[in-house]
């Protein structure tokens, strides 16, 4: 269990620690534990009392500290949430003496997005003696579906597995947004029931035949007329389908079928693994494989990378997106 969810059942538990520092580049973590443990420590009716937000930019430690010292009014415990503490990180070493001797009754939460402590000092191991740090990180796009299904499960829902993996294909790496359309589709389907690709077309907005998923799909069964067709849908509809998000999921396909070309062995487990996809699309892989052997690939991603950089209206003349799309399928597909 890593330190996100074994904090987050253990704040469930309520089993507090004096100090939560949470840290790291995925705001969507911090936020989530932090909603929690505001939720969490108080009831309703002591938080007058006994609940303080402070704001990294408008606060300095010693008003943090002087604060924490308090004692709680009728509660066991005060909480003290620091938001955009990031802006105090060049004064965030002078929370060390209070990091190392903490108030028993109060649970200070720090907020540090986008920033870490530096763990060879002070004030990271008193926090991580006395206290709790969670370093948050990114999730790559290929880890997307798996947690969409955990969020899912959380919700007694199932989701399918290219329900999943279109909805990771057009929001992309954006927990928040993610987190949002997962629960509004929680709200359509019944306890119990599966969210379907049908689900996610209706109620967020994705067509389940015109998205990355299904072109790639496409190139790889040598289906060049649905791979132009799906490209001049999104030719006409740039707002929803951004060519650089395109652009970014064949690159990360055709790195896909390097990978899958590298491997020792071919074994569907062993394959799934290595690709960090469901094993229900390995036989897409190895299809696509076929289409595109070893050879061809160094130079499509030559061609993925100048289509980017023409995206960016680097070295080439400026034209619409949908013409560098179709530019660029003539050459793939």
């Amino acid at each position: 269990m890593d330190a996100y969810a074994s904090t987050k059942r253990a704040i469930l538990d309520r089993k507090f620690t004096p100090i939560y520092f949470l840290m790291g580049d995925e705001p969507f973590f911090i936020d989530q534990l932090s909603q929690l443990l505001t939720d969490t420590v108080l009831p309703e009716d002591q938080r007058d009392f006994n609940q303080t937000i402070l704001y990294g930019k408008d606060t300095s430690i010693e008003e943090i500290v002087s604060v924490c010292k308090r004692f709680p009014m009728m509660a066991d415990h005060q909480l003290v949430v620091v938001r955009e503490a990031h802006e105090l990180s060049r004064s965030i070493e002078k929370l060390e003496a209070y990091a190392a001797q903490p108030q028993a009754t109060t649970v200070l939460v720090i907020c540090y997005k986008n920033k870490k402590l530096d763990k060879r000092k002070k004030l990271y191991k008193a926090v991580a003696k006395n206290g709790t740090v969670v370093e948050t990180k990114k999730l790559y796009d290929d880890k997307l579906p798996a947690w969409i299904e955990q969020r899912v499960r959380e919700q007694q829902r199932k989701i399918d597995f290219k329900a999943a993996a279109v909805l990771a294909e057009s929001v992309g790496a954006d927990l928040g947004t993610l987190y949002n359309q997962i629960n509004k589709l929680c709200l359509v389907v019944a306890s119990g029931e599966s969210i379907t690709a049908d689900h996610v077309e209706q109620h967020v907005g994705i067509s389940k035949e015109y998205n990355n998923f299904e072109l790639r799909k496409a190139l790889g069964n040598g289906h060049t007329a649905k791979a132009y067709t799906i490209a001049h849908f999104f030719g006409r509809h740039p707002r929803q389908h951004p060519l650089l998000g395109t652009i970014r999921s064949l690159h990360n396909y055709f790195m896909q079928l390097l990978t899958y070309h590298g491997l020792p062995s071919k074994n569907p487990d062993a394959v799934a693994k290595a690709l960090g996809i469901h094993p229900f699309f390995v036989r897409e892989i190895e299809q696509a494989a076929r289409r595109y052997p070893l050879k061809s690939i160094v130079p499509i991603l030559g061609i993925i990378k100048k289509a980017d950089l023409a995206v960016k209206g680097v070295d080439a003349v400026p034209t619409s997106e949908g013409e560098v799309l179709q530019e660029l399928l003539s050459h793939i597909a």
